[in-house]
């Protein structure tokens, strides 16, 4: 076999066992190219849908949770709130803390976004959204959601919350976006993540500074959430860079 042979066949191999391939492309050659595309225009669409609006509020939480929930319920009076106020809503337009948003501004005639994900478990789009659109890649929505807003309110939520807390928490820590509000909802929930960060992250082990603690704000009510958002935000601002 000759040395160009080889080095295809090895490639093909590698290939086989590459997570860039496996997870990010399909086997086919052609698929592969077209992929790309795929992505760029997930980015694209994304960014259209966030330019037509302005002073914005992305809600996250638990997809777990129903309308009898105080979570769901304290979600959708919030964002019916804000909406009446001129917030667009944004969330990851599925079930839960994400469709109780989605309902507080649809109620009351406000902008009601959903960025969905499709997932092999199937995520439906909650039906109270005014415009959405649908991600195949977690990436580009996270990237959509990341710069969507003006404030980001955490309610109680599993792994995918945690992830987006960090997610923004990093950014503004690393100064890769404008200092915005990060609202965490509901102290019970959070004292003891906070206390983590207290007390193993800052004092023992020292891998964050005092001022990153306050990157985030703690509130127990609707009232309590609203009033610091308003206080904090300017509504006839720009959009965060």
């Amino acid at each position: 076999m000759s040395t160009s042979k080889k080095k295809v066949k090895n490639t093909k191999v590698a290939d086989q066992h590459c997570r860039i391939m496996t997870d990010l492309f399909e086997s086919d050659d052609a698929i592969q190219s077209w992929r790309i595309f795929r992505i760029m225009s997930e980015f694209v669409n994304g960014f259209e849908i966030l330019r037509k609006y302005g002073t914005a509020a992305t809600f996250f939480g638990s997809a777990r949770c129903g309308a009898g929930d105080y979570v769901y319920k304290d979600a959708e009076n919030l964002a019916a709130k804000l909406a009446k106020s001129g917030f667009a809503i944004i969330t990851g337009g599925g079930p839960g803390v994400m469709e109780a948003a989605n309902v507080g501004a649809f109620k009351v005639g406000g902008k009601s976004v959903g960025l969905n994900i499709k997932l092999p478990m199937e995520q439906k789009l909650n039906p109270y959204v005014t415009e959405s659109e649908s991600f195949h890649f977690f990436f580009s929505r996270k990237v959509m959601l990341s710069f969507a807003s003006e404030v980001y309110v955490y309610f109680p939520g599993g792994f995918g919350t945690m992830d987006e807390l960090f997610e923004i928490m990093t950014l503004i820590q690393t100064k890769k976006i404008t200092k915005i509000p990060v609202v965490l909802y509901d102290k019970r929930y959070w004292s003891p993540l906070l206390e983590f960060f207290k007390k193993s992250m800052l004092k023992e082990y020292k891998t964050i500074n005092k001022e990153d603690l306050e990157i985030f704000h703690v509130v127990d009510s609707v009232d309590e959430a609203y009033e610091h958002i308003m206080k904090n935000v300017d509504i006839s601002g720009e959009r965060q860079k």
